[in-house]
Protein backbone atom coordinates (compact mmCIF):
# COMPACT_ATOMS: atom_id res chain seq x y z
CA UNK A 1 0.00 0.00 0.00
CA UNK A 2 1.16 3.89 -0.64
CA UNK A 3 2.35 5.48 2.27
CA UNK A 4 -0.40 8.56 0.93
CA UNK A 5 -2.97 5.89 1.05
CA UNK A 6 -2.00 4.29 4.24
CA UNK A 7 -2.06 8.10 5.62
CA UNK A 8 -5.78 8.40 4.86
CA UNK A 9 -6.72 5.13 6.15
CA UNK A 10 -5.39 5.96 9.18
CA UNK A 11 -6.83 9.46 9.10
CA UNK A 12 -10.25 8.16 8.68
CA UNK A 13 -10.13 5.69 11.11
CA UNK A 14 -9.11 8.74 13.59
CA UNK A 15 -12.15 10.20 12.43
CA UNK A 16 -14.30 7.31 13.50
CA UNK A 17 -12.73 7.40 17.13
CA UNK A 18 -12.32 10.80 17.74
CA UNK A 19 -15.88 11.44 17.73
CA UNK A 20 -17.34 13.92 20.43
CA UNK A 21 -20.09 13.33 22.81
CA UNK A 22 -21.93 16.24 25.00
CA UNK A 23 -21.71 13.79 28.21
CA UNK A 24 -19.41 14.81 30.80
CA UNK A 25 -15.67 13.69 30.94
CA UNK A 26 -15.89 12.21 34.42
CA UNK A 27 -18.93 10.18 33.77
CA UNK A 28 -17.48 8.88 30.66
CA UNK A 29 -14.40 7.77 32.20
CA UNK A 30 -14.60 3.87 31.16
CA UNK A 31 -12.55 2.09 28.76
CA UNK A 32 -12.63 0.22 25.42
CA UNK A 33 -8.73 -0.97 25.51
CA UNK A 34 -5.60 1.21 24.81
CA UNK A 35 -3.81 -1.30 22.52
CA UNK A 36 -5.16 -0.82 18.84
CA UNK A 37 -5.50 2.54 19.94
CA UNK A 38 -1.96 3.31 20.99
CA UNK A 39 -1.02 1.58 17.70
CA UNK A 40 -3.18 3.39 15.83
CA UNK A 41 -1.89 6.22 16.78
CA UNK A 42 1.73 5.31 16.83
CA UNK A 43 1.38 4.49 13.40
CA UNK A 44 -0.05 8.01 13.01
CA UNK A 45 2.61 9.82 14.66
CA UNK A 46 5.34 7.96 12.49
CA UNK A 47 3.57 9.16 9.25
CA UNK A 48 2.91 12.60 10.56
CA UNK A 49 6.64 13.07 11.94
CA UNK A 50 8.19 11.94 8.96
CA UNK A 51 8.30 8.58 9.39
CA UNK A 52 10.85 9.17 12.07
CA UNK A 53 8.58 7.08 14.86
CA UNK A 54 5.62 7.51 16.71
CA UNK A 55 7.41 10.86 18.56
CA UNK A 56 3.96 12.24 19.21
CA UNK A 57 0.28 11.19 18.05
CA UNK A 58 0.79 8.19 20.17
CA UNK A 59 -2.07 9.91 22.47
CA UNK A 60 -4.83 9.05 19.51
CA UNK A 61 -7.22 6.38 20.02
CA UNK A 62 -5.47 5.43 23.37
CA UNK A 63 -7.79 5.15 25.85
CA UNK A 64 -7.00 4.73 29.73
CA UNK A 65 -10.62 3.86 30.98
CA UNK A 66 -11.56 2.40 34.51
CA UNK A 67 -10.79 4.35 37.45
CA UNK A 68 -7.83 6.37 35.79
CA UNK A 69 -10.30 7.54 32.75
CA UNK A 70 -12.53 9.20 35.10
CA UNK A 71 -9.79 11.10 37.14
CA UNK A 72 -7.90 12.42 33.57
CA UNK A 73 -11.57 12.98 32.37
CA UNK A 74 -11.78 15.22 35.31
CA UNK A 75 -9.25 17.30 34.66
CA UNK A 76 -9.88 18.02 30.91
CA UNK A 77 -13.75 18.87 32.03
CA UNK A 78 -11.94 21.54 33.99
CA UNK A 79 -10.22 22.73 31.46
CA UNK A 80 -12.48 22.32 28.79
CA UNK A 81 -14.91 25.11 30.51
CA UNK A 82 -11.59 27.37 30.55
CA UNK A 83 -11.36 27.20 26.86
CA UNK A 84 -15.14 27.61 26.76
CA UNK A 85 -14.46 30.90 27.34
CA UNK A 86 -12.79 31.68 24.30
CA UNK A 87 -14.44 33.62 21.86
CA UNK A 88 -13.94 31.58 18.31
CA UNK A 89 -12.97 28.70 19.89
CA UNK A 90 -15.61 25.13 19.25
CA UNK A 91 -14.84 22.85 22.18
CA UNK A 92 -16.08 19.41 22.80
CA UNK A 93 -14.89 16.33 24.72
CA UNK A 94 -13.19 13.19 22.36
CA UNK A 95 -11.40 9.72 22.73
CA UNK A 96 -14.35 8.69 25.35
CA UNK A 97 -13.92 11.89 27.61
CA UNK A 98 -10.01 11.57 27.81
CA UNK A 99 -9.03 14.68 25.79
CA UNK A 100 -10.26 17.92 24.14
CA UNK A 101 -10.67 19.08 20.34
CA UNK A 102 -10.95 22.44 19.89
CA UNK A 103 -11.12 24.08 16.40
CA UNK A 104 -10.86 27.57 15.31
CA UNK A 105 -12.67 28.73 12.24
CA UNK A 106 -9.34 29.68 9.98
CA UNK A 107 -11.59 32.54 8.88
CA UNK A 108 -11.14 33.77 12.26
CA UNK A 109 -7.45 33.01 12.11
CA UNK A 110 -6.30 33.82 8.96
CA UNK A 111 -7.02 35.73 5.56
CA UNK A 112 -7.84 33.84 2.77
CA UNK A 113 -5.16 31.68 0.91
CA UNK A 114 -2.71 32.73 3.42
CA UNK A 115 -1.04 31.69 6.78
CA UNK A 116 -0.23 34.75 8.76
CA UNK A 117 -1.92 34.98 12.13
CA UNK A 118 -4.58 38.20 12.11
CA UNK A 119 -4.73 40.31 14.87
CA UNK A 120 -8.03 39.43 15.88
CA UNK A 121 -6.86 36.11 15.86
CA UNK A 122 -4.18 36.11 18.48
CA UNK A 123 -6.03 37.43 21.84
CA UNK A 124 -7.77 34.27 21.69
CA UNK A 125 -4.52 32.29 21.15
CA UNK A 126 -2.76 34.16 24.16
CA UNK A 127 -6.00 33.00 26.14
CA UNK A 128 -5.38 29.21 24.82
CA UNK A 129 -1.69 29.53 25.81
CA UNK A 130 -1.97 30.55 29.41
CA UNK A 131 -4.64 27.24 29.27
CA UNK A 132 -2.17 25.32 28.37
CA UNK A 133 0.57 26.70 30.87
CA UNK A 134 -1.99 26.06 33.79
CA UNK A 135 -2.37 22.55 32.63
CA UNK A 136 1.28 21.33 31.63
CA UNK A 137 0.79 17.72 31.95
CA UNK A 138 -1.09 17.17 28.04
CA UNK A 139 0.32 16.89 24.39
CA UNK A 140 -1.12 19.69 21.32
CA UNK A 141 -1.82 18.33 18.22
CA UNK A 142 -2.30 20.84 16.13
CA UNK A 143 -3.83 20.01 12.73
CA UNK A 144 -4.51 22.54 9.39
CA UNK A 145 -7.65 21.76 7.28
CA UNK A 146 -8.48 23.59 3.65
CA UNK A 147 -11.12 23.39 1.23
CA UNK A 148 -11.09 22.01 -1.60
CA UNK A 149 -10.08 24.74 -4.33
CA UNK A 150 -6.67 24.70 -5.13
CA UNK A 151 -5.92 20.85 -5.01
CA UNK A 152 -3.68 19.14 -3.09
CA UNK A 153 -0.24 21.20 -4.26
CA UNK A 154 -1.55 24.19 -2.98
CA UNK A 155 -3.46 23.19 -0.06
CA UNK A 156 -1.31 20.81 1.94
CA UNK A 157 1.57 23.41 2.04
CA UNK A 158 -0.73 25.94 2.63
CA UNK A 159 -2.31 24.35 5.88
CA UNK A 160 0.86 22.96 6.97
CA UNK A 161 1.68 26.68 7.23
CA UNK A 162 -1.44 27.50 8.98
CA UNK A 163 -0.75 24.78 11.38
CA UNK A 164 2.81 26.08 12.09
CA UNK A 165 1.85 29.60 12.71
CA UNK A 166 -0.24 28.31 15.20
CA UNK A 167 2.71 26.58 17.10
CA UNK A 168 4.91 29.37 16.63
CA UNK A 169 2.34 32.00 18.32
CA UNK A 170 2.07 29.57 21.18
CA UNK A 171 5.49 29.00 21.55
CA UNK A 172 5.75 32.23 21.53
CA UNK A 173 3.71 32.54 24.42
CA UNK A 174 5.86 30.34 26.66
CA UNK A 175 3.83 27.18 25.80
CA UNK A 176 6.93 24.55 25.57
CA UNK A 177 7.49 23.85 21.77
CA UNK A 178 8.31 20.11 23.19
CA UNK A 179 4.20 19.87 23.44
CA UNK A 180 3.71 20.67 20.14
CA UNK A 181 3.35 19.02 16.98
CA UNK A 182 1.54 20.06 13.69
CA UNK A 183 0.85 18.48 10.29
CA UNK A 184 -1.20 19.96 7.63
CA UNK A 185 -4.08 17.61 6.17
CA UNK A 186 -4.62 20.04 2.92
CA UNK A 187 -8.32 19.19 1.94
CA UNK A 188 -8.43 15.48 2.93
CA UNK A 189 -10.48 15.95 6.13
CA UNK A 190 -13.64 18.09 5.17
CA UNK A 191 -16.41 18.21 7.76
CA UNK A 192 -18.53 19.20 5.20
CA UNK A 193 -19.67 18.74 1.59
CA UNK A 194 -19.08 21.72 -0.58
CA UNK A 195 -22.32 21.58 -2.87
CA UNK A 196 -23.63 24.66 -0.90
CA UNK A 197 -22.77 28.37 -1.05
CA UNK A 198 -20.50 29.56 1.89
CA UNK A 199 -20.02 25.47 3.30
CA UNK A 200 -16.52 25.88 1.71
CA UNK A 201 -15.43 27.83 5.17
CA UNK A 202 -16.41 25.09 7.56
CA UNK A 203 -13.47 23.10 6.37
CA UNK A 204 -10.84 26.15 6.16
CA UNK A 205 -10.11 25.63 10.15
CA UNK A 206 -7.77 24.86 12.23
CA UNK A 207 -8.00 21.72 14.83
CA UNK A 208 -6.01 21.58 18.05
CA UNK A 209 -6.30 18.21 19.68
CA UNK A 210 -5.09 18.41 23.48
CA UNK A 211 -4.10 14.86 24.91
CA UNK A 212 -2.78 13.44 28.89
CA UNK A 213 0.95 12.85 28.27
CA UNK A 214 2.78 10.10 30.48
CA UNK A 215 2.90 11.76 33.34
CA UNK A 216 -1.43 12.72 34.05
CA UNK A 217 -1.61 9.01 32.62
CA UNK A 218 0.87 7.87 35.54
CA UNK A 219 -0.90 9.58 38.21
CA UNK A 220 -3.82 8.68 36.93
CA UNK A 221 -3.16 4.74 37.35
CA UNK A 222 -1.44 5.44 40.78
CA UNK A 223 -4.61 7.35 41.55
CA UNK A 224 -2.85 10.67 42.80
CA UNK A 225 -4.13 12.39 39.58
CA UNK A 226 -5.36 15.95 41.10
Amino acid sequence: MKKSNLFTSLLLCVALVLSGCNASNTAKGTGIGAGAGAALGAGIGALLNGGKGAAWGAGIGAVVGGGAGALIGKKMDKQKKELEQINGAQVETVNNGEAIRVVFDSGILFASGKSDLNATSKNALVQFANSLKTNPDTNVEIYGHTDSNGGDKVNIPLSQKRADAVKTFLASQSVSSLRLATAGLGSSQPVATEDAKGVQALNRRVEIFILPNEKMRAEAEAGTLK
